[in-house]
């Protein structure tokens, strides 16, 4: 269930959800991020979170993954709840997911395929021929073969995202985690990390929760759009539902226009 004030959930068919979160709230000093929310995430689906810069999108990906506990509240993964796991029972769980860090987050020091095999190493006993093997086909899965001794400092910077998605798949996760995907991209490198979203969906059958800011973005890989703001998830639906949304705040936010407070700020009103 979802606390929000115009919802209408996707059938999540017989599923239970593969993510929960129940009752989470989280301050940082003064600022309520996150508002007492809950929020059901079904196996398969693509969820993108929507909202303001400051607004705790990335806050709520960081509770999925264990790297922020709740100040209240409880989350689960697969009816396992999660937040109360020391930090090596969480260090298994996260086996499961792959996440894709807004700036790509690739170790300068290390080749592309020593970035994409670097959690093979980590985190698995496969034999060094069989790592090489999962690294060349995870690279070729994002469009990317022949560039695997390149350095990242000689990547373009969808190149880059593109080798941090590989990464993210070299263990095939059941969930991969997004956080703004698309940003400091132009629209066409873009374009082809909202393909490899699908692709991966399709391929991989993932459940996906993306962070974005993008609408162009959202549109075209979301099953399901969640808007988060003043700490509460003020619309849950699909793309068609938010296009036709009658709720002010959710209008201006894929529209991309200012309210009369912003313009008033600049002087202009």
């Amino acid at each position: 269930m979802l606390n929000v004030t115009e919802t209408k959930p996707i059938d999540p068919a017989a599923d239970r959800a593969v993510i929960r979160l129940q009752r989470v709230s989280k301050r940082f000093g003064s600022l309520c991020v996150l508002d007492n929310v809950d929020l059901e995430l079904y196996a398969g689906q693509t969820n993108v979170i929507i909202g303001e810069s400051g607004m705790g999108k990335s806050v709520l990906l960081k509770h999925v993954i264990g790297l922020l506990k709740p100040d209240s509240g409880s989350v689960f993964y697969k009816d396992q709840r999660t937040d109360t796991l020391s930090d090596r029972r969480m260090a298994d769980v996260r086996r499961d997911f792959g996440f894709l860090f807004q700036l790509s987050a690739l170790f300068d020091s290390l080749s592309v395929a020593a970035n994409v095999a670097f959690p093979l190493v980590e985190r698995t006993s496969k034999p060094r021929s069989e790592i090489d093997r999962i690294v060349r086909d995870k690279l070729r899965m994002v469009g990317l073969t022949g560039i695997d001794n390149q350095m990242p400092a000689q990547l373009s910077g969808g190149q880059k995202k593109r080798v941090a998605l590989a990464r993210a798949i070299a263990l095939d996760p059941a969930v991969m985690l997004y956080d703004e995907p698309t940003t400091g991209l132009d629209p066409v490198r873009a374009d082809v990390i909202n393909e490899l979203i699908i692709k991966l969906k399709r391929e991989m059958n993932v459940t996906s929760l993306v962070v974005t800011h993008d609408m162009a973005s959202a549109f075209k890989i979301a099953d399901r759009i969640i808007m988060l703001h003043g700490g509460k998830f003020i619309f849950d639906g699909t793309c068609e539902e938010i296009r036709n949304s009658g709720d002010e705040r959710v209008r201006r936010f894929i529209e991309g226009r200012a309210d009369e407070e912003d313009l008033r700020s600049l002087g202009e009103r």
